[in-house]
């Protein structure tokens, strides 16, 4: 990998980590957002370099189900642990 593309990964990531301390969203509404965005983008930025709608849109979507791939199998949602009730206190 070289060294500019190093740091714009670097960067990117940094931006990602101020935008989500700036706005207390999670991983997963950050995702949501990204998905119509680098849909749309993507495809906008290909068709305006020269490639057809009808291949454009198949490579953005490739992207698009890369996220929401990365945010169920990588870094999947777990249920939290189950909270430790004190002995002796029932709800009755």
């Amino acid at each position: 990998m070289s060294n500019h593309t190093r740091d714009l990964r670097e960067t990117l990531i940094w931006v990602f980590i101020v935008i989500t301390s700036i706005f207390m969203t999670g991983y997963y509404d950050i995702v949501l957002g990204l998905i119509p965005l680098a849909l749309a983008g993507i495809t906008g930025v290909l068709v305006l370099a020269g490639f057809a709608l009808t291949t454009a849109i198949p490579l953005a979507s490739v992207v698009a189900v890369g996220l929401i791939g990365h945010a169920m199998f990588v870094r999947s949602p777990v249920d939290s642990p189950p909270t430790r009730r004190e002995p002796g206190k029932t709800a009755d």
